[in-house]
């Protein structure tokens, strides 16, 4: 159930890809570039509704928190299929965003409710599964869903997946957060319990390091349809490598699931780490030497890619599950401020390693062996 709410906010965001050309001809045919706000205007209400999902349903209760952003999602999904114009389509993402936010925070919470260390890590790192698996896969269906229904359907599905999350999470998962155990949604309060958060160096230094994590797949991201497309001549068949590293860099998180009750998370997220710095050191000697001959470029891009996605499914349930081992009576909370500064700042380290691409994943694999390099230096610092 928690893996089908992650895939659904997954799926919000990447099935999209594939309709903006759509979009841009029909709501905003005389500058096409504006169509990509509507992915844009939907990360950001995620991001705000993030800093007050956790928070609230420390107070309501988790199921209601995630009923009432799903809500809030459902609703805007309508109005965004029965825009006619772009600025209702980008106000109807952004509240839409705003909604993502419940499922997405919640359900974190929700887990920590009812698990905790290593326990917690494994639940977590099937859920992060689908949270990585999801967007590469989300454009081939949004494909098509497009061919059959045209760029209206898309939203039309995410209604469809609304609801099934929605009902699934109020028929069959009881309340983890009773009563006696809510905190009140009072200025004071909230204040109280960010300064404890913020004051925790383990939660600090978990945002940190998942920071960096998120960081140096974001810069991937940015840059891969121009890598697979322009670099190594992929683009017609960008989405199925997409989704065959996706699939691949999956099995990081079935690995996590089996073997982190025993060695434990810290010291997996550790050597985990230890491997993506190495493999990008590897590979930014073979680019600064060009020492890849032709017909070996494309499948040494192909494996460091599949390897940042699979570092990625080792770290990012363990990290989690260690900011929130100790912050179980404000879980929502606690939740909220690490999702939101990690994806923030993120965001913004991944934002420049975008613009740098001149033709070659030089800048995507220096940040990576950068990141991943700092990340190394914090995990030690981390108690398991």
């Amino acid at each position: 159930m928690l893996a089908f709410l992650f895939a659904t906010i997954a799926f919000s965001i990447d099935a999209m890809l594939p309709a903006l050309p759509d979009i841009a001809q029909a709501l905003t045919p005389e500058n096409v570039n504006r169509a990509q706000l509507v992915l844009t205007v939907f990360m950001a209400g995620m991001g705000i509704g993030t800093l007050f999902a956790g928070p609230i349903s420390d107070s309501i209760g988790r199921k209601r928190a995630i009923t009432l952003g799903f809500a809030i999602y459902l609703v805007a999904a309508v109005v965004a299929m029965l825009s006619q114009s772009l600025e209702l389509l980008l106000v109807a993402r952004f509240v839409q965003g705003l909604g993502a936010a419940g499922p997405r925070i919640v359900g974190l919470a929700l887990v920590r409710d009812l698990y905790e260390g290593r326990e917690m890590a494994r639940i977590t790192s099937f859920v992060m599964m689908i949270f990585i698996i999801v967007p590469a896969m989300a454009p081939l269906l949004g494909a098509g869903i497009i061919w059959l229904a045209g760029w209206h359907g898309v939203f039309g599905a995410f209604v469809l997946f609304g609801l099934i999350g929605a009902g699934w999470l109020n028929l069959r998962q009881a309340e983890t957060l009773p009563p006696e155990r809510r905190r009140p949604l009072r200025v004071g309060s909230m204040i109280s319990g960010m300064k404890e958060v913020v004051s925790n160096r383990q939660v600090m230094l978990c945002t940190l390091v998942l920071t960096l994590g998120y960081g140096q797949m974001f810069g991937l991201l940015s840059s891969a349809q121009q890598l697979f497309g322009e670099a190594y001549g992929k683009g017609a068949s960008f989405p199925f490598w997409f989704a065959m590293m996706a699939l691949l860099a999956g099995t990081g998180t079935i690995l996590n699931a089996t073997f982190v009750m025993r060695f434990g998370m810290r010291r997996i997220a550790k050597w985990a780490y230890v491997m993506q710095t190495c493999v990008s050191s590897v590979m930014l000697v073979l680019l600064l030497g060009d020492l890849l001959a032709e017909p070996a470029r494309f499948p040494a891009f192909f494996i460091w890619a599949v390897s940042v996605f699979f570092m990625a499914g080792v770290t990012f349930g363990n990290l989690n599950a260690l900011a929130l081992q100790r912050m179980g009576h404000i879980a929502g909370m606690a939740a909220s401020f690490v999702a939101a500064v990690s994806t923030l700042a993120g965001t913004l380290i991944a934002a420049p390693v975008g613009l740098l691409y001149a033709g070659t994943a030089l800048p995507v694999v220096s940040a990576t062996l950068i990141c991943s390099g700092l990340a190394l230096l914090l995990m030690r610092k981390l108690d398991d």
